[in-house]
Formats: structure tokens, C-alpha cells, sequence
């Protein structure tokens, strides 16, 4: 019995080295019996093997923890390391803290490595299980390769994270799974599908590529998440958008290539131009995008552009804040606004732009403050602050106001425009008004009065009411089309009508005063009214005009309001809202003019002339 008791250990010692002490241990564990029974081949002995002691963390191996059963039989012509011993029932392998059982595996001695079958179970600390069919594990790389049986899934559970794919790779050594054939990953907030993947569960990072999707599992929600490349934590369930990604939810869209999301709050860090669409249609885009879903509120900096399809305007700045809510949004530094409801585009300047709906009546008000102007081309305006109200279809501008449309400018304290779809109909001057055109030269028709009322006919004026202390200077063209005497004319109420931009008609109400001077007679200051101001100089030209404040501007804005002039009091009667002539005008412009040539004598201006002269070159 001895004999074959060293026959054995010999044999062990020669093709396993490394399990001599488990022979050992198991030949001391034989039972008593043993020595009187029945000699066996000893190819065919199966022995239940003790382990040896020995420290766990040896650096690349692998240790055998247990097996029911374990037999070896040489196979003559295979390489050292090719050939394995046979374990059979509960077997136990351990690299480190990582534990791998299986049914039955093929144990490479030489290799440190092994085949594993059937409930393959890998297990590390209490959080950490990996289920498969099949499991091979390479000692040099210290990978091991997990597949599932047809039909079935490798199956990884961490705490509350599952993955599920055909084929998993697990890196021991550097604790992370991936996958490359397709794999499902969820936890309580999330599932994300991909083609390729791996996951760290040390850290709680995922990293997904290729065909990648992620949907909320929240009953409640509607997240969607689209994107070839994405980085997750299973903890915080953040995203990282690190590729073109598209975010869809009830809520609206995000679209970002960089950036994070939260898909628990609902929170977006977002750079690299990125877009928001809200459920109202609006659009939110700036260089770096703050976002927060749930609440609807979004900021937005460098290059920011809000646009209100529904409303057919944009506005643009280098910062804005939107809310979705309430429908508000404010904008500053180089602050736009663009009405493009028309052909042609009005756009809107001032530092501080800030559009909200009213919760009285819900309809639309938007405040430019400070410095404010405007281009169309067929309508032009500066002032220091507007509003414009979408209940009323109103635009009110505030202090210095001044209005162009051609060859005409309109200017007085305050200017209230009516816009019908986009196309201003008609402007009221309630405090003060003063209109003035250029007619060639230094000639300008010129009218002013405490209040005047204008309506146009595509941006082209048609009618002029002005009601209170009028004054008017006319150039009559002559048939050679010159200008060779003016004629001043003071009344109370006037009314008068346009036809391509000329006069038609015009009635003075109820007592008027005029003189017809030739112009080789008059002073150059004469020529002018009390308060004219020629703003040509300050006009916006294009869009890009707009942003350019002259300081000539800024001292106008700063100064005093313009003055009336009162020379004369009458009843004042208002003009029908569609600018209808009083009934008992008792004075056309034919009978003022033809009763002023009869003047012998001509008054002389009061103004000098070097002063009228100066504000015409303003």
C-alpha cells in the first residue's frame, strides 16, 4: 500500500506540481478503510481534494477552493499546457476577492487558467454576481469570458444594476465588464441599450457605443435618449453626452454633442452649441445651455437665440433666460429681436430685452429698455425705451421718440404705433408732434402740433389729423421743379390726405392764418419751425445698423423732452377712427394760399438763422 502511495505522489509531483499538496492532504484524508481495500488503476482514481493554505492575493493566480471530485489522466502528444485536470461537483475557484463557481470545469495548471460549466456563478463581496452557462478564464490576461447558453443571458447584478448580453468580458484585475455583441443595461431610474458597452462597478460608470438608447423607466415619463456614444452612472443616473445625442420627452427635445444630463432631476448641463425644443414649439440655443426640465426654465450663454415659431420672431443675445412655464424669456448684451412675419424683417435693438404674457389677459408684452432701435426697411425708429402689447396690437415708444418711413420723419415725446399683421396702420402722437420731410436742399415741409394722428397705407402715409395749436411750412414745387417760396400756415385743426406720398387735400379748422413767402425774400431761419430737428444723422440704415448708438444719439435721449408750442387756443374736435374729414372745414389749402399771396407785407422769423440752421444739420 505504501508503494502505491508514492507511486501517486511521484506521479502527482511530475505532471502537477502544483496540487502535491492536495494529494497529500487528500491521502491523509482517505478513510481508514482504504488500506484493505481492493487496489484501483490509478488513472481512473477519483480523489476529493483538501486545499492547502496559502495567501489569496498571489498575483496572477488563481486558486482551486473545492471540488467534489478531481481526476487527472495524461494525454500523450499535448503540450504541458494543454493539459488539464478534471473537476467535478460544487467546484470554487478564487482569484483575490473574486469567487467563481461552476459544475464542472478543465483546470490548465501550467496556464493558470480553466474552462467552467454549467450554473456558472462568479461573485464578488456581497454586491457584485455574474450568471452564465459557460465560463473561461485566461491566466495570462486574467480575463475571463462568460457565454449563455441559446436562448438564455449572461446576467450581471450590482446592488441595483442588472446587464444582460450573449457573450460578457471580465477584467479582474482592472474590475470592469464589457461587451460587443449587444447588451441591455438597467437600474431603478433607467435601461440602456447598446452594441457595445462595459461597465465599472467599483465606480458605477457605464460607457456605451453604437446605436445607443436609453428610456426612463418612470411610468410617468417619457425620456428617450438617442446617441452613438454615452457615458452613465448607475448611482447619480447622469448622463454624459460625449456625441450628437438627442434627449426626447413629453417636455420637448435636447439636442447637445457635449455636455451632462440628469435623468432623475431633469437638470442639462450643456455646451458646445446646444439646442432646446419645448413643447410650445420654441427653440433655446446657446454656446453653454443650463436646463431644467421640469421646472421649464432654461439659461443660455454666448450666441443666444430663442425662437417663437407660433409667433413668427426670434430673439438673440449674448445671454438669455426662457422659461417654458410662463412663456417669459429675457435677453441682454447685444439684445435682437426679429419679426419676420412679413416679407420683410423688422429688427429690434436695445440693452435689455424682456418679453412675458400677461397674466391678466394672457396675451403677449414685450419692454426694450434703454437705448432702443429699429430697422425695416420701409420703417425706421430709435427712442430710449418701448413696449409693445399683443393684446392691442400696440407699439408705445418712450422719451425722444423718432419715427422714419422714407423721406418722412415724426418725432415727439411719445409715439404709439398700430400694427395690422405686422404692417404699421396707424401712429398717434398724444402730447406732441412734429413731422418733417425733405423736399430738396434745405427744403422741408414741416408740421407740428399738441397732438397728431397718422394712418398709413402699406407703411405709405394716407391721411394726418392734428389737432391744437398747428403750424405747417409747405414748398410748393414749381412746374420746373424747383422751390422758389415757401408758405406758413397756423390753425387749429388739420386734416389732410396723401396720395403716393403727395398732398390731395388738406382743410384747416375753424380760423387759419397763412403767408406765402418767395424765398429770395426770406431768411434761410425762417425756413424752418420752432422746434424742427433733422435726425437723418442718427437713422439706423441696415440690420446691423441697429447695434450702433452714435453719441449724438445717447445726448438726445438724455435731453430735455421737446417742447410745445402754444400760440393760440380752440376747441379742439378729435378725427373719426378712419381719419374722416371734419364736416364744417370751412377752409381748403387752395383759399389759405390764395389769401396769404395777398399779404403785401412779410413777417420775418424771430429765430436767427444760424440757429435754425444748426439743428437742421442734426
Amino acid at each position: 500500500m505504501m508503494l502505491h502511495l508514492v507511486r501517486m505522489l511521484c506521479f502527482l509531483r511530475r505532471y502537477a506540481p502544483g496540487l502535491v499538496a492536495v494529494g497529500v492532504f487528500a491521502v491523509l484524508a482517505l478513510p481508514a478503510w482504504t488500506a484493505t481495500s481492493r487496489p484501483v488503476d490509478d488513472s481512473r482514481q477519483n480523489i476529493k481534494p483538501v486545499i492547502p493554505g496559502a495567501s489569496r492575493y498571489q498575483e496572477g493566480k488563481v486558486f482551486l477552493e473545492h471540488a467534489d471530485v478531481w481526476s487527472y489522466k495524461e494525454q500523450p502528444g499535448v503540450a504541458a499546457e494543454e493539459q488539464y485536470q478534471l473537476l467535478v461537483g460544487s467546484v470554487v475557484f478564487r482569484k483575490n476577492d473574486m469567487f467563481m463557481y461552476c459544475d464542472s470545469a478543465h483546470f490548465y495548471d501550467v496556464s493558470n487558467s480553466f474552462d467552467a460549466f454549467g450554473n456558472v456563478r462568479m461573485e464578488q463581496g456581497d454586491t457584485l454576481f455574474v450568471y452564465a452557462d459557460e465560463l473561461n478564464y485566461d491566466g495570462a490576461t486574467e480575463m475571463a469570458v462568460l457565454y449563455a447558453d441559446a436562448g438564455k443571458k449572461v446576467r450581471l447584478i450590482n446592488r441595483d444594476v442588472k446587464l444582460e448580453t450573449d457573450v460578457f468580458n471580465y477584467d479582474i484585475p482592472g474590475e470592469v465588464g464589457y461587451y460587443n455583441v449587444g447588451g441591455v443595461l438597467s437600474d431603478l431610474q433607467n435601461t440602456l441599450t447598446s452594441l457595445e458597452g462595459e461597465y465599472h462597478p467599483d465606480t458605477k460608470d457605464a460607457f456605451f457605443y453604437f446605436n445607443v438608447e436609453l428610456n426612463s423607466l418612470n411610468n410617468s415619463d417619457t425620456l428617450r435618449m438617442f446617441t452613438d456614444s454615452l457615458q452613465y452612472n448607475t448611482e447619480t443616473h447622469v448622463a454624459t453626452l460625449v456625441a450628437a445625442t438627442r434627449i426626447i420627452s413629453k417636455d420637448g427635445e435636447i439636442r447637445s454633442t457635449s455636455g451632462t444630463y440628469n435623468t432623475e432631476s431633469g437638470l442639462a448641463d450643456l455646451y458646445k452649441r446646444s439646442l432646446v425644443v419645448t413643447n410650445r414649439g420654441n427653440t433655446l440655443t446657446g454656446d453653454t445651455l443650463f436646463y431644467n426640465r421640469d421646472l421649464g426654465i432654461g439659461e443660455a450663454f454666448g450666441n443666444m437665440v430663442l425662437t417663437d415659431s407660433a409667433r413668427s420672431c426670434a430673439m438673440f443675445g449674448d445671454y438669455g433666460f426662457y422659461n417654458d412655464r410662463v412663456d417669459s424669456a429675457f435677453v441682454t448684451g447685444r439684445a435682437l429681436a426679429k419679426e419676420y412675419s412679413k416679407n420683410d424683417t423688422l429688427y429690434l435693438h436695445g440693452d435689455t430685452i424682456f418679453a412675458y404674457i400677461d397674466p391678466a389677459d394672457t396675451t403677449r408684452v414685450m419692454n426694450v429698455y434703454h437705448k432702443v432701435r429699429f430697422y425695416r426697411s420701409d420703417l425706421q425708429g430709435l427712442c430710449d425705451s418701448l413696449s409693445a402689447t399683443e393684446r392691442d396690437s400696440m407699439m408705445y415708444m418712450y422719451r425722444h421718440p423718432v419715427l422714419w418711413s422714407g423721406d418722412r420723419q415724426i418725432f415727439g415725446n411719445v409715439i404709439h404705433v398700430h400694427f395690422n399683421d405686422s404692417t404699421a396702420d396707424w401712429a398717434k402722437l398724444p402730447e406732441f408732434g412734429f413731422m418733417a420731410e425733405h423736399v430738396g436742399e434745405d427744403c422741408f415741409q414741416q408740421m407740428s402740433g399738441l397732438k397728431m394722428t397718422a394712418w398709413f397705407n402699406d407703411s405709405t402715409i394716407r391721411h394726418l389729423f392734428v389737432e391744437g395749436n398747428v403750424m405747417l411750412i409747405m414748398f410748393p414745387m414749381e412746374n420746373d421743379s424747383t422751390y422758389n417760396k415757401y408758405a406758413y400756415v397756423e390753425s387749429s385743426i388739420m386734416d389732410a390726405w396723401f396720395l403716393n406720398n403727395d398732398i390731395e387735400r388738406i382743410l384747416f379748422t375753424p380760423e387759419t392764418t397763412a403767408k406765402v413767402v418767395p424765398l429770395y425774400l426770406a431768411k434761410k431761419g425762417s425756413y424752418f419751425l420752432q422746434k424742427f430737428a433733422w435726425y437723418d444723422g442718427i437713422r439706423p440704415t441696415s440690420p446691423e445698423d441697429v447695434f450702433v448708438v452714435p453719441q449724438q444719439m445717447i445726448d438726445l435721449i438724455n435731453s430735455a423732452p421737446p417742447a410745445t408750442v402754444v400760440k393760440r387756443t380752440a376747441p379742439v374736435r378729435r378725427s373719426t377712427p378712419e381719419g374722416e374729414p371734419p364736416e364744417n372745414s370751412d377752409k381748403s389749402a387752395a383759399a389759405v394760399a390764395e389769401s396769404a399771396e395777398e399779404e403785401e407785407q412779410q413777417e420775418e422769423s424771430s429765430e436767427p438763422e444760424d440757429e435754425t440752421a444748426a439743428r437742421s444739420e442734426q
